[in-house]
């Protein structure tokens, strides 16, 4: 009978190990959490568009690393929803629409599992508009990030995905993540949910149910917040407001004004709004196929 115990005692042992190891995996990738937040920081301060550019794919491949080892942890959902749409819109969307597509859809599934965590939320999702918008109720300040990253990158997929029919179901629930997101804290990222409804309002002429009116306060509020800080907020608002009403003058300020403007700007934003001006000198150029 002895004889028997050694390989018993043994398969407990391996099963003890092999239990502790995926904890101590998960929490090993848990620890990372406050690394990952300096990190993700001084990459927006790096003005140096082709060093991120060269640096980011291993940086999106670590952060699917982290979300394998823990997959419900919300921060780490939250960094790679960011990521992958930062890196998309930067990098991506201008050249290769259909690789930037299934970036963004990334970008939005992590967002969305970090929200589907909330049972209320996740059983409403894919429901009728007013159990939706109920459902958002019960989303606090803390789901802010997740809020605005999942409206985001589900909007960018909208972009790159205008024959896809699903896109009418998804416009009115984007809305009410955004509504939901300046509700509980309109100061997110300098104030961006406010510049996306505005890239919403605009999103028609007003001839087919455009607001440019609204669209017009909505990205003046943005502005405000962000002491008009953020050159993206100037380029969403010359590539959808001014160009919706069909205002090449203020389109053409606005692109020049982000290409003047000092380079010391907002330290802490440093990235995209290097970002924003490679991409309103591409558009300045470009003016004469625009209107």
């Amino acid at each position: 009978m002895r004889r028997f115990l050694f390989p018993f005692y043994a398969m407990v042992f391996i099963t003890a190990v092999l239990a502790t190891g995926c904890n101590t995996t998960r929490f090993m990738a848990n620890s990372m959490e406050p690394m990952m937040h300096k990190m993700n920081a001084a990459i927006n301060k790096n003005p140096d568009m082709d060093l991120v550019r060269d640096a980011m794919p291993a940086g999106l491949i670590q952060l699917d690393g982290l979300i394998e080892a823990s997959p419900d942890n919300s921060a780490f959902l939250v960094r790679g929803a960011e990521a992958y749409n930062g890196y998309s819109f930067v990098f991506v969307e201008d050249h290769d629409r259909s690789r930037a597509r299934l970036l963004y859809h990334r970008a939005f599934t992590y967002a969305l599992r970090a929200l589907k965590q909330n049972k209320t939320f996740a059983d409403a999702f894919d429901g009728p508009v007013p159990e939706f918008e109920t459902a958002l109720e019960t989303f606090g300040k803390a789901d802010v990030p997740a809020l605005f990253w999942a409206a985001n990158s589900w909007l960018s997929w909208v972009g790159t995905n205008v024959d896809d029919p699903e896109i009418f179901l998804a416009i009115p629930k984007i809305r009410l993540m955004l509504k939901r997101s300046v509700e509980l804290d309109e100061t997110y990222k300098y104030g961006a949910a406010h510049a996306i409804l505005g890239v919403l309002h605009a999103a028609r002429p007003p001839a087919f149910g455009g607001e440019p009116e609204k669209a017009k306060a909505a990205f003046d509020r943005a502005f405000e917040i962000s002491d008009r800080r953020v050159l993206l907020f100037y380029l969403s608002y010359a590539q959808h407001y001014a160009y919706q009403i069909q205002d090449r003058q203020l389109y053409e300020q606005t692109l020049q004004t982000i290409i003047d403007a000092p380079d010391d700007l907002l330290p802490e934003a440093a990235f995209i709004n290097a970002a924003a001006k490679r991409k309103a000198k591409r558009l300045l150029k470009d003016i004469e196929c625009i209107f």
